[in-house]
């Protein structure tokens, strides 16, 4: 794997949309759709390689067609061929511009990107250095063949441990622990909903907070973008899915004298555009977000990345090759596409505010994403988060750096909808 070059650039978190080529012929050069039907109400995953007909068209008419949309005027890149998920779609974080889309209001199952509404919905709740004691009955009804990040019985984590668990390992037992600390999971799912619903993420129903397949829990890239974009103006959420590597705290033993001992192991982060892989290098300019693989949903990812200056979001759903880090490839792809085309191509539909928004533009806000406007989350493995240095088997580190500018505060109904998202730096660091 080529050795990134270390790099600091402005950013705002961002994710690039994956755009799949099938139906590309269908693709309208700059033709407005008409409005379509709402979606059948009826929380049910399409079981077909065929998207209904009728879908959503929150963001815009034509984000409601089936099929790639795309404005493909002269001087516009021509969108990847080989792109083979069944939805997909990249936008511009900062100004909501839905560059192009494919099937993109498809509901279909979401696998652990769910979690990134689990994160948004139940990471302000706690501060970080909360410590919580497991018990037997916060484990209780993780499914089986979970991923898992080792979390033990009558073990003692903090807030941030577990979230560190959940978005670099995807634990769903973390997320159970979680659950169980925010008044179960009955009472998680229907707060998820809710912020759901107040984002206006339509497409989804919430059945399990971790993701795990479950008769009718379904969402869409269009959603799952949402999502990203709300989670991302936390500056928690943006440390956790950021982060490469980290220690995660073992099982307290007794060493050869006899005395109680707790060691770490090491976690990696399995978004393999952040920290790569035999055969995929780390994405340049890759700053999170989130990955997914169940048997209903196929590998599911959202990312965000930045080059130049632009930020942008691709979510890629269920690509239909069945090759290694397919969605990633596919992913990848469509960011290479949406740098190239940012600027130049008429945008599609947008991504909406949430409910109820107002206009907030007010410097030196606080972003941090915790309960009680609590201090940042403590530093991953001891160091400053801006200057970590991942000693992860691929040698990968990608850190977040909070500096004194403009910062967004998604709480209480406040929102930035006036089309400039201004998020801290970024400062990543490359092998």
């Amino acid at each position: 794997m080529p050795a990134p070059k270390k790099t600091a650039r402005r950013s705002l978190l961002v994710t690039s949309a994956v755009v799949s080529s099938l139906a590309l012929t269908a693709v309208s050069a700059v033709s407005a759709a008409p409005a379509f039907a709402a979606p059948s109400p009826s929380p049910s995953a399409s079981p077909s390689a065929t998207p209904p007909a009728n879908m959503s068209t929150v963001g815009g008419a034509r984000l409601g067609q089936a099929g790639t949309q795309a404005n493909l005027a002269t001087g516009v890149p021509v969108l990847p061929k080989d792109i083979s998920a069944r939805s997909w779609i990249v936008a511009d974080a900062e100004t909501g511009d839905v560059l192009a889309a494919h099937n993109a209001h498809w509901r279909l199952a979401p696998a652990s990107t769910l979690k990134m509404l689990f994160a948004d919905t139940v990471l302000p709740k706690f501060p970080s250095t909360t410590e919580h004691k497991v018990v037997p009955s916060d484990l209780a009804g993780v499914g089986a063949g979970s991923s898992m990040v080792g979390i033990k019985e009558d073990e003692t984590y903090t807030v941030h441990d577990l979230w560190l668990g959940v978005f670099l390992r995807s634990g769903n037992d973390a997320v159970h622990v979680l659950s169980a600390m925010n008044g179960g999971v009955k009472n998680t799912v229907a707060q998820m909903n809710e912020h759901a619903e107040e984002l206006q993420a339509l497409d989804t129903h919430v059945v399990s907070p971790d993701g795990y397949d479950a008769e009718g829990q379904v969402s869409s890239a269009y959603d799952l973008t949402l999502f990203a974009r709300s989670g991302l103006q936390k500056k928690d959420f943006r440390e956790y899915c950021s982060t490469v590597t980290a220690k995660f705290p073992g099982e307290t033993k007794k060493n050869k004298k006899g005395k109680k001992v707790r060691g770490s192991f090491e976690i990696q982060n399995t978004n393999r555009l952040l920290s790569g892989d035999s055969d995929i290098d780390v994405y340049q300019g890759i700053a999170g977000v989130k990955n997914g693989n169940t048997t209903n949903a196929g590998a599911t990812f959202t990312g965000v990345a930045e080059r130049n200056g632009k930020v942008l979001l691709v979510t890629v759903m269920k690509p239909e090759k069945d090759e290694h880090n397919e969605v990633y490839k596919e992913t990848a792809k469509l960011f290479d596409w949406g740098f190239k085309a940012a600027g130049k191509v008429e945008p599609v539909g947008e991504l909406v505010a949430p409910k109820g928004t107002q206009p907030s533009a007010q410097p030196g806000a606080n972003d941090n994403g915790q309960a009680g406007g609590a201090s940042a989350s403590p530093s991953v493995s001891g160091k400053p988060v801006a200057a970590q240095v991942d000693g992860g088997s691929g040698g990968i580190g990608i850190a977040l750096a909070i500096t004194g500018g403009v910062l967004v505060l998604l709480a209480g109904g406040v929102f930035l909808v006036n089309r400039r998202w201004p998020l801290p730096d970024l400062v990543r660091r490359r092998r």
